[in-house]
């Protein structure tokens, strides 16, 4: 299995469980329509990452990963 090939780790601070989610957002000060980021998220962090970006009033859609 290659690193590609490997589940996504959450994105949040200290966390090493596994992804279940996407934040796909950019910041429309910085970025252009099509600069879009990614952080990954687990169950227990989704709720906060999303805040973190809507807060800033980041565009942000949230997808779930295939299990």
């Amino acid at each position: 299995m290659t690193d590609r090939d490997e589940a996504p780790v959450c994105s949040a601070r200290a966390c090493r469980e596994r992804a279940r989610w996407m934040l796909r957002w950019r910041n429309p000060k910085l970025h252009t329509p099509e600069r879009v980021k990614e952080w990954a998220a687990c169950d227990d962090h989704l709720d906060h990452l999303r805040e973190f970006l809507t807060r800033r009033r980041f565009p942000c859609e949230t997808v779930k990963l295939d299990d």
